[in-house]
């Protein structure tokens, strides 16, 4: 019996040994493995900064991507057709959204063209076109239902004399996923906006202000023409679609700032996922990935908008958007055309510290001005005073009474510029968050002028 006891006592050692073995094998394998992928990461991520020169993107993250720092070096300007798409009953869907978006990571340029749904892309001369004809190239129609993108891309690109690279095709519902996967974002609403549609089963119903705007909010923000009683954004932001499109650039800004925040970065592949289950694209992750790293490091005050130029008009009974060719080519010129940015510690875009005062002003900045007071001697004056001072008032009309003046920099001028037209006319209050291709800023004479 003793010799039993012994004998179990030896096995059970003998097991437990072999137990330690295996886990301190198991245990070296693993620290083994984390230091070779310690080693392996700090080789890599120090060739990323040993250079000369620091790197225009965020080496951590491309290090964990595992891309090569030469690859990155030769990654150029991408352009991509972002297409929203929306139901309107019975299964069919339109493109409420159509924005030809482009960046360059070499140069951290970005820009976004939107394009109005009505835009007129068909080859027929439209003033002979049949109903059927013009309404079937309209710019959100093209593409029917989804089934023919590549001709949406081709037409566009006639447009716009883009070469497009890519297209994204992508749903309402992963702007929902993805706003929420962030958290939300902070926006500042330009109007209330009360609109229902029980056929698309759209309800939007919003207050004006600044407010944390969620999924659902962001779907109905982003949609929004204009209210049950046809009312929409005032004249000065741009009424219907033009407004419309404004406030989604203006919402994927601040959107995409609080996507590259710091804390978002480990949410990056899980955003990725979203997008990629409620898109339809020609992207794939091997394209996506090299500009990854880029846009941890890119500054938003680069991006640049505008709107398609151009005007409404009915044709054959149906009304249309007609852009203008001339004008077109020179916003295109502006937006998607490579610039060399000024390198660390020279002179850098917008920053009014750097930038000399008579480099700056007057010439060539091109005025827009409203007169919202009723007094047409008042808009002469205040119009003489500007040219006085050298400044190019280039438009000017009447727009809905306000009480209060407003100076809009719709094109990033510097802050030299906007603090010489605020002494100029003593108005203070600024809006520099507004963009238009014809001028640089617009100038609203409210009542309070004096």
């Amino acid at each position: 019996m003793k010799k039993d006891v012994k004998s179990n006592d030896k096995k059970s050692k003998k097991k437990k040994s072999k137990l330690k073995i295996v886990l301190r094998i198991i245990l070296f394998i693993i620290l083994a493995t984390i230091i070779g992928y310690g080693i392996w990461f700090g080789i890599n991520y120090f060739r990323h900064v040993s250079g000369d020169e620091k790197p225009q993107y965020d080496p951590l993250s491309a290090t964990a991507l595992g891309i090569d720092p030469e690859k990155l070096k030769e990654v150029g300007r991408i352009n991509v057709l972002i297409l929203g798409e929306s139901g309107v009953g019975d299964g069919y869907k339109l493109t409420d959204s159509i924005m030809l978006v482009s960046y360059n990571p070499q140069t951290g340029q970005a820009s976004i063209l939107s394009i109005p749904r009505d835009t007129y892309v068909g080859r027929k001369n439209r003033n002979t076109a049949s109903q059927n004809y013009l309404a079937s190239y309209k710019m959100n129609a093209v593409y029917r239902n989804g089934t023919n993108i590549p001709e949406t891309v081709e037409r566009v690109s006639e447009l716009t004399g883009v070469n497009i690279d890519n297209y994204v095709l992508i749903d309402t519902d992963a702007i929902i996923e993805i706003v929420d996967a962030i958290g939300g974002v902070n926006f500042n609403v330009p109007i209330d906006m009360d609109y229902d549609d029980p056929t698309q089963d759209l309800h939007i119903h919003l207050k004006a202000g600044e407010q944390k705007i969620d999924g659902k909010k962001a779907e109905q923000l982003l949609r929004f023409r204009h209210n049950n009683d046809y009312t929409s954004y005032p004249e000065e932001y741009g009424d219907n679609d033009l407004g419309r499109m404004r406030t989604q650039r203006e919402f994927i800004q601040v959107t995409l700032k609080q996507l590259i925040k710091f804390e978002n970065v480990t949410k990056v592949l899980n955003i990725l996922d979203i997008v990629f289950n409620n898109i339809k694209t020609d992207l794939t992750m091997e394209n996506i990935k090299y500009y990854i790293p880029y846009i941890f490091k890119f500054n938003m005050e680069n991006i640049q908008t505008g709107t398609l130029p151009g005007a409404s008009e009915q044709c054959n009974g149906i009304w249309i958007y007609v852009a203008n060719s001339k004008q077109t080519k020179k916003l295109v010129d502006e937006l998607f055309t490579d610039i060399e940015l000024p390198a660390e510690n020279a002179n850098v875009i917008n920053d009014s510290n750097t930038i000399s005062e008579e480099e700056d002003k007057t010439k060539d900045t091109k005025i827009e001005l409203l007169n919202a007071t009723g007094s047409d001697t008042l808009l002469d004056k205040v119009k003489q005073k500007l040219i006085k001072e050298g400044y190019n008032v280039i438009k000017t009309g009447n727009t809905n009474e306000t009480s209060s003046s407003l100076i809009i920099n719709r094109t990033m001028q510097s802050k030299i510029v906007e603090e010489d037209l605020k002494n100029i006319l003593n108005i203070n209050n600024v809006n520099n968050k507004s963009n238009n291709s014809n001028v640089d800023f617009t100038i609203i004479i409210g009542k309070d002028y004096k």
